[in-house]
């Protein structure tokens, strides 16, 4: 019986550049435990690639979640029937978003992202491209329209961040707080 109390959160990590956010994301998590049951990873292959080029690691092996294949139609949370309450996918590629978008449920991504909307429940997209055509603006409408969130991997710069993964934080914090988590960060107006 899920703890009503606690929060069952799926990370995709998509392909696009920015394997910053989804360690920070990682991280943050792994902290806020007490607040959580459960936290699903899924990769893609591309991900894996990225974050090693990137961060020049596999540090995505070492956190205490369990990762997924991404064709493991098996998981729990490709049944809204295992109550996941939010989904991050962090961060989402063009192509993931288009896929969700029009209803594409190809891999276990794609599959949990259906999921979420079908179930009414959180699905917070952290999409990484820029600049923007106009068949990626639309699908970001389809897919607020349907219920998901669209939160950009733009950084603010109001807490004077001072690395890298800082400036991450900025983006990831939003995540957290949109799917309902309390942690302790900053808050324009609160800090001074």
């Amino acid at each position: 019986m899920q703890n009503q109390n606690k929060q069952k959160i799926v990370v995709a990590i998509t392909g696009a550049s920015g394997a910053i956010y989804a360690k920070v994301l990682l991280e943050k998590l792994q902290a806020l435990q007490e607040q959580i049951e459960t936290v699903s990873i899924v990769m893609s292959d591309n991900a894996k690639d990225v974050w090693k080029f990137e961060l020049d690691n596999t540090d995505y092996e070492k956190f205490p979640f369990k990762i997924y294949s991404k064709n493991d139609f098996y998981a729990p949370f490709a049944s809204g029937s295992a109550r996941y309450n939010s989904m991050i996918i962090c961060p989402c590629s063009m192509g993931t978003l288009a896929r969700i978008a029009t209803g594409v449920s190809n891999d276990l991504t794609t599959r949990a992202a259906d999921v979420m909307l079908k179930e009414r429940r959180k699905l917070v997209l952290i999409a990484r491209d820029t600049p923007l055509s106009l068949i990626h603006i639309n699908n970001m409408k389809t897919v607020t329209e349907a219920g998901g969130i669209i939160c950009p991997a733009s950084p603010s710069f109001y807490s004077k961040p001072q690395s890298f993964e800082q400036l991450a934080a900025t983006v990831v914090d939003r995540a957290i707080d949109l799917c309902g988590l309390q942690q302790n960060s900053y808050r324009w107006g609160e800090n001074k």
